[in-house]
């Protein structure tokens, strides 16, 4: 039986301006960071032994990883970082501001943006495109996309569309070592994560939208050898 644990990172600099982050490269704010050592100490009082790490190429996430692997004194585990897990790309509202856009289009449909299946948010006419907010963009020419097939870069994304995203990189990277056996952790983003969650525990279109996963708080499931979910359990103080 082997042991898969998510963990949402900590508290982004843009969560706390309550601004749309998507594939913007922010830092963890002060809060941030003490979410992503409290998840490490949960997981030290856990005494969960881990093989292997994954996370995203995005700062909040890898920072998150390695504060939380420090806390429960396992950052010495080998780790791989993936554009696959990133978090959902907002298109045209990263940046935005979500109560503003709220005013602007409405309760409803910011909901219905933020937490549907299949809904796609506006899009980004362009990688071109960009939407400056405190020096910040999407890094569409960065070089940690160098490798990236330019039509696999997101103009805008779903959930639908983040879990078709993430799924390669599950079955060619991450299952098999859960498959050997290996306890894995992932720390990632609230939609990358979700999506996972969505696969694992077969959620239907229509309840994911009820999901939600916490900052810093590791989900905990024990998997069979096929990979269905045998039990799971959340980390909390």
């Amino acid at each position: 039986m082997a042991k898969l644990v998510l963990i949402r990172h900590g508290q982004s600099e843009w969560n706390a301006l309550n601004l749309f982050n998507g594939w913007v490269d922010t830092k963890l704010s002060d809060k941030g960071i003490a979410q992503a050592k409290e998840a490490g100490e949960l997981l030290a009082t856990e005494g969960i032994q881990f093989d292997q790490a994954y996370t995203s190429v995005l700062t909040r996430a890898i920072t998150t990883l390695h504060l939380a692997l420090e806390e429960a004194g396992q950052l010495f585990i080998p780790e791989a970082k993936s554009w696959r897990l990133n978090e959902r790309h907002y298109g045209a509202l990263q940046g935005q501001n979500k109560a503003e856009a709220a005013e602007k289009w409405g309760d409803e449909q910011v909901h219905i943006w933020r937490r549907s299946y299949d809904v796609l948010p506006p899009l980004l006419d362009s990688y071109e495109e960009t939407v400056e907010v405190q020096g910040k963009s999407y890094p569409a020419f960065d070089r940690r996309y160098a490798d990236v097939p330019e039509g696999e870069l997101p103009l805008g994304e779903n959930l639908k569309i983040t879990l078709e995203r993430v799924l390669p990189f599950w079955e060619s990277d991450i299952a098999p070592q859960l498959k050997a056996g290996k306890n894995v952790v992932i720390a990632a983003h609230g939609n990358s994560l979700r999506a996972l969650a969505k696969h694992l525990e077969h959620i239907s279109d229509d309840d994911i939208l009820n999901l939600e996963i916490a900052n810093g708080q590791p989900l905990v499931y024990d998997l069979d050898d096929s990979l269905e979910v045998i039990s799971k359990k959340t980390l909390s103080k």
